[in-house]
Parts: structure tokens; sequence; C-alpha cells
């Protein structure tokens, strides 16, 4: 088995918490740099993670095992689709969800990089918001995501200050929309 393989395997089978700060770069199809974001991410298994854009915009998302919230903060608005109706193939539910949703991921390539070993994954169904994702691996640490979509941008995730299996706070994972935000959807 590869080395990244095999991280990948820890990871999903040992870490069932995480939390780390991140810096995120999206480029367009041509390779042009066309957003840095930065936040933080809490996760524990099954499907309940904590994605927090600080800049340039403010935004958290959020599954309670239940129900998947994106909050927009400059907007006052938040949307709300039960986790069911999601499609598995996602990287926030391979990174959070239970081993078996490494089922809808097919791995296709492992190869080591900048210092990092790399697993690129395929979504076995169709249908999914993006083409490949690779995850990289530091130390056997859960280091990078490289995501790539349907328009051929790329969206790399650094991870940083990366703590696993700390006890985390059962309220980060619940969502209770400020007064005065709307809500579109229905909460399971």
């Amino acid at each position: 088995m590869p080395p990244a393989d095999q991280h990948l395997e820890r990871f999903l089978t040992q870490a069932m918490t995480l939390q780390a700060e991140f810096e995120q770069e999206l480029r367009g199809s041509d390779g042009e740099l066309v957003e840095v974001a930065t936040g933080r991410l809490f996760l524990q298994r099954p499907n309940q993670f904590f994605w927090e854009y600080r800049e340039p915009l403010e935004q958290i998302i959020l599954a309670d095992g239940e129900n998947l919230w994106i909050y927009d903060v400059d907007l006052s608005q938040a949307t709300v689709t039960p986790l069911d109706e999601l499609a598995d193939a996602t990287p926030a539910m391979l990174l959070s969800g239970d081993l078996s949703v490494r089922d809808s991921f097919e791995a296709v390539e492992f190869f080591t990089a900048e210092g990092e070993d790399w697993v690129r994954l395929s979504p076995t169904e169709s249908g999914a918001d993006f083409r490949s994702i690779l995850i990289g691996f530091r130390s056997g640490e859960l280091a990078s995501l490289e995501l790539l979509d349907a328009l051929d941008q790329v969206t790399r995730i650094d991870f940083t200050d990366v703590v696993e299996n700390a006890a985390l706070s059962a309220d980060l994972f619940s969502f209770d929309p400020p007064r005065g935000v709307d809500v579109i959807g229905e909460p399971r």
C-alpha cells in the first residue's frame, strides 16, 4: 500500500476529531489567482464539521450530523439542507464522514511531491461538483487538499496547527440562526 493510502486509511479510521487553521486559494482554469481566503475548521466523526471563513468574507459552513448550514454573515442569510439530500462525494464528507464514505471515491493515483505524500481521488458517482480531489499528508498528518472542479478551477487548502483527537464542544456543531437572519430551507 503506498504511503499516501496508508495515511488516508489511518486518518479515516483513527482521527475522530480534527481542528486546524487554513489558507485557501482559488485559481481559474487559466491558473490565475482568483481569491485567497483564510479561516479555521473543526471536524468530528461522523458528519459534523465547522468551516469558518474569516477573510475575505465571513461565512460559516456547518454540518450538525443531520443538516448542512451555510451562513453568509454579510448577507444575513443562511441556507439549510438535510445531509441525506446531499451527495456523499464531497471533500467535507470525506474528511468528516465514517469509513463507508470512502466508497464514494476511487483512488486513482499516489505520488510524493512538495514534501507531501499525495493521493488523488475521483468521485465514483456522476453529478459530483468536482472531478478530483488531492489529499496531501506531511509526516502522516493532513496537510493539504486540492480540488479540481467541473470548470477546471483549482481550490487549494493548506492546513496549519493541525490537532487530531482533541475533545471538541458539542455546541461547536450546532447552529441557531441569529435574530434577523433569513433562513432558506427546512432543517431536520
